[in-house]
């Protein structure tokens, strides 16, 4: 009668887990633990695979562990590798899947093609000329803290002579934090826009010109309670670049709730439940209306303004959205080192891009106007 009783609360509590540390897409071969909140009907999705995962075997639990699973430059190596072909090694030019050769410099040899692999080609990691261990430090610096840290402190923290080192790495770790599959909020969602910059004297609301304009939507759980977001940069509040947004964002027979803006115009005929809040008909604020966006819009531009100081660029401020998001969706896991693990995971999915292109258009970097000058300057 015990084990009856232990297994009906073990099961109770997985129905009862708050949602995942991390965004799942169905995989047809593997099963699910569904969750469904009364009345939204809003399905969460764990995969089981989850809780194969265990602290101190898959993944390091704190930071005395974290030296302990990487002591050395191979032991990284390893690990990427284990991540990268978790069902063992499959050559990327012939796809034979047996046990490669390592050689001397730490290449994979292909024992069928005879073709040399990296464990960091293709990845956020190649061409690196920094030991992987630097940069396993800063990924674990950007999950370890609640509101992340910046290229100033990653810099000290590593002894890196450059800043535009440190600060090119942490967008790299930001390009894989956002998986392009992901899925699309479902049941019912909020849906705004904010405005992110500098303070516009005597210019309010949708006339400021000098701010970029941010969309945002999050799922409300039980009228209170907030699920995931997405966030995304958008030239303007036109539903040309509105309607989009929410196509991409929210899944078709969600309930979307917006304010009685005309860029929100036709959702309906895109499969959508709209419900249209007239704020200025209501004696309420629009925070009381529609709290979900108004407290991620504070969250965010607390966030911005605390860990990065309102340094942040038109260019480059999805990529902020990006980890925004990223730990927003993930703030109910209790293992940073989880955090961690899925971070790694993703980075080495996702493709390797030039230091040089985070510069171009923005004016910045080593080959714009302004360092030329500084350069020129200094002689």
């Amino acid at each position: 009668m015990k084990v009856l009783i232990r297994a009906a609360i073990c099961i109770a509590a997985l129905v009862r887990c708050p949602p995942p540390d991390y965004e799942t897409k169905p995989i047809p071969e593997r099963g699910y633990l569904l969750r469904s909140t009364v009345p939204h009907m809003l399905w969460f999705m764990a995969p089981i695979e989850a809780a194969r995962l265990r602290a101190g075997v898959d993944y390091p639990a704190d930071l005395s562990q974290f030296d302990r699973f990487f002591p050395d430059e191979e032991a990284c190596a390893s690990y990427l590798q284990g991540l990268r072909w978790p069902d063992g090694f499959v050559c990327p030019k012939c796809g034979h899947a047996a046990q490669p050769w390592q050689m001397c410099r730490g290449l994979l040899l292909c024992s069928q093609c005879r073709t040399q692999t990296s464990v960091t080609a293709g990845t956020i990691f190649a061409g690196t000329r920094k030991p992987l261990r630097l940069w396993f430090i800063a990924a674990w610096e950007i999950v370890s803290h609640k509101y992340g840290t910046n290229a100033a402190t990653v810099r000290r923290l590593l002894g890196l002579k450059s800043y535009e080192t440190a600060w090119s790495w942490l967008h790299k770790l930001r390009r894989a934090m956002v998986r392009p599959d992901r899925d699309r909020l479902l049941g019912v969602i909020e849906v705004d826009e904010m405005y992110v910059g500098g303070w516009d004297k005597g210019v309010y609301g949708r006339h400021a010109e000098k701010k970029v304009i941010v969309a945002c939507a999050v799922e409300v759980v039980d009228g209170k309670r907030l699920g995931r977001v997405r966030l995304r940069q958008v030239a303007n509040v036109s539903g040309e670049a509105l309607r989009p947004f929410v196509q991409e964002a929210v899944e078709p027979g969600s309930s979307v709730f917006t304010d009685g803006w005309g860029g929100y115009r036709g959702l309906s005929r895109l499969r959508y439940d709209h419900m249209v809040i007239n704020q200025s008909a209501s004696p309420d604020p629009a925070h009381v209306l529609m709290p979900g966006v108004h407290r991620i819009a504070a969250l965010l531009k607390r966030w911005l303004s605390g860990t990065y100081h309102g340094a942040v660029s038109r260019e480059h401020l999805n990529y902020y959205l990006d980890e925004y998001t990223f730990r927003f969706n993930r703030r109910a896991s209790r293992s940073r080192g989880l955090l961690f693990y899925r971070l790694l995971e993703q980075a080495v999915q996702t493709e390797h891009s030039p230091t040089d292109d985070f510069f171009v258009g923005t004016g910045r970097g080593p080959d714009s106007a302004t360092a030329k000058a500084r350069r020129k300057s200094r002689r």
